[in-house]
């Protein structure tokens, strides 16, 4: 999961955004844009009859799409707000329209209307919280050897420090965080939730929350989809 800090992505005007996106979305898409503009490239230029027509049809039709799950969705938070980027739609909630965030299977904001939108720049990856809580079991068990005086099992690999499968050590180093102790979307929510439950009820944090369809995607997909469906009708 990436952050950063942008200027005036939010309606608010000069307040720096927290934006929060999927490294893998992202990378996915950029594969997926680069296969499917080298096969409809190559279908248009060297196609005969009706291909290149059938495949610019379908480029018209996945390339948005692809554009829709991959590249654009995104999560924008300011003091004020935040600004929910789907794949087919763009929501903005003040703070003070936030009832709770919350993560389980997905990540989601439920707004005071009791409105649930999903966030798809922020995907829960069971994997990695597995992995994070691991990690914190380890941790734990480390920090009570120390208190107790015992030697703690030093991290190790087959032929890692200690030999075989690791072995033990007397001292507790600081190594001992080592490895994430969240998951990354987890760590993204819980800072949304820090910026909201120290911002909604601020004056600057009220208003009502808007939802935008985002036509730039569907109407070129719509487009493509009616293209494609007249070729394949017409034989």
């Amino acid at each position: 999961m990436t952050s950063s800090d942008e200027q005036g992505s939010v309606p608010g005007g000069g307040i720096k955004d927290r934006v929060y996106r999927s490294p893998a979305g992202m990378a996915g898409g950029v594969l997926l844009l680069a296969l499917i503009g080298w096969l409809g490239g190559d279908a248009i230029v060297a196609g005969d009859g009706r291909t290149p027509w059938l495949a610019l049809a379908t480029l018209i039709l996945l390339v948005p799409l692809v554009l829709a799950f991959t590249l654009r969705p995104a999560v924008f938070a300011d003091d004020d707000r935040m600004r929910v980027r789907n794949p087919f739609r763009v929501i903005v909630l003040p703070w003070g329209q936030v009832a709770s965030l919350r993560s389980g299977y997905s990540n989601e904001v439920v707004a005071e209307s009791g409105q649930k939108f999903q966030l798809w720049s922020l995907p829960v990856s069971l994997r990695a919280r597995k992995k994070a809580a691991r990690q914190q079991d380890r941790v734990a068990a480390d920090q009570a050897a120390e208190r107790e005086g015992r030697p703690r099992r030093r991290r190790g690999g087959f032929l890692g420090p200690g030999g075989f499968g690791g072995g033990l050590s007397s001292q507790v180093g600081p190594d001992v965080a080592e490895g994430p102790s969240r998951a990354e979307s987890d760590k993204a929510m819980d800072e949304l939730r820090n910026l909201w439950e120290a911002r909604h009820k601020e004056a600057s944090a009220q208003g009502e929350v808007t939802v935008r369809w985002a036509w730039e995607i569907m109407a070129p997909a719509a487009v493509g989809a009616l293209l494609l469906a007249i070729l394949v009708a017409v034989g």
